[in-house]
């Protein structure tokens, strides 16, 4: 169902970061240097890079190896980000071991939106204040008419990246603090970067062994997936928590999305997450594809993940509307 423009039930109370907000809870203060990362590496270069991908499709056209690393590394983005820095790290739906813990930081790594810690840090900030004063990135931090939406979401999907502040690491995320291994991958981060932009002309120059092979890879795989990437997935913060239907009680406005489930692995069956978030399956219904719940089950019965914590049914059905 697509939203008015005002979500249906009780109107949220404008988030903390609208026009009227004070310092938010469990937050610091970002650098100067961070601040202006986060303008062009998030705001502007993705847009700038979208908006050059339809030129140059339609200019030089877009060939089979170009399409083919792009997809294979947003795969592995999207999965590291729905199965790794979310399901796992964020909210501990199962344990893994050790070589799998890695690949899962390295892999949401590659999606580029920032080090295990500061990801888990926000979105655990966000399940705190869902569409309450404190979310980072509500839709409806503005308000819940049509113009105060249109600027909900907009800093939802984006816009929450020019504030000065961001969440408190050690407030919100001590446990990726004390492990030694994510936390030496985070300070390494910036290398995990290189190799998510450098993998695609790599892999391009080599096959066609020339060096417009490597700048064609380099725009489609490195370039427009990164772009696509972080759209997609800002998404879930920005459409799910404002259009579609809601199954489950839940004290906020997270609803489910079809093609925003499709595109990020299951993540847009938001509804479902916002009620029992710590259950490694979101979509539960029929007609739900969850492909990170299917990759967390093959985890489980190769022995590489355990304690996955399941939906129990009965909590489900008490929890139905």
């Amino acid at each position: 169902m697509l939203g008015t423009g005002e979500p249906p039930g009780p109107h949220p109370a404008p988030a903390a970061d609208g026009p009227s907000a004070g310092v938010p809870a469990g937050t610091v203060p970002v650098t100067g240097a961070e601040y202006t990362g986060y303008l062009v590496g998030i705001i502007v270069l993705p847009f700038v890079v979208l908006a050059a991908a339809l030129p140059v499709a339609w200019g030089w056209g877009v060939g089979v190896l170009d399409v083919t690393l792009a997809l294979v590394m947003y795969v592995i983005s999207i999965a590291g980000i729905s199965t790794g820095y979310h399901r796992h790290f964020t909210h501990q739906s199962f344990k893994a071991k050790r070589p799998l813990r890695i690949v899962l930081a390295l892999a949401g790594g590659m999606a580029m939106e920032g080090p295990v810690a500061l990801w888990v840090a926000e979105h655990r900030r966000h399940h705190q204040f869902s569409d309450r004063p404190g979310d980072p990135h509500s839709p409806w931090a503005f308000g819940t008419g049509r113009r105060a939406l249109l600027k909900g979401l907009w800093h939802a999907q984006i816009g929450w990246f020019a504030r000065r502040r961001r969440a408190d690491l050690a407030h919100y995320a001590p446990d990726i603090l004390s492990d030694p291994d994510i936390s030496r991958l985070d300070r390494w981060y910036w290398a995990t970067v290189t190799a998510s932009f450098a993998l695609p002309p790599l892999i391009g120059g080599l096959w066609t062994m020339s060096w417009y092979g490597a700048a064609t890879a380099f725009f489609w795989g490195s370039l427009v997936r990164y772009a696509v990437v972080h759209h997609v997935t800002w998404s879930v913060n920005s459409v799910a928590h404002a259009f579609g239907p809601q199954h489950y009680r839940s004290r906020d406005q997270s609803r489910d999305v079809r093609w925003v489930a499709l595109l990020t692995f299951g993540e847009g069956w938001h509804n479902l997450h916002h009620a029992e978030p710590t259950s490694a399956r979101h979509g539960a219904l029929p007609g739900q594809p969850d492909a990170t719940a299917a990759l967390i089950r093959l985890f489980e019965r190769r022995g590489w993940a355990h304690d996955v914590r399941w939906p129990d049914r009965e909590r489900l059905a008490a929890r139905r509307l």
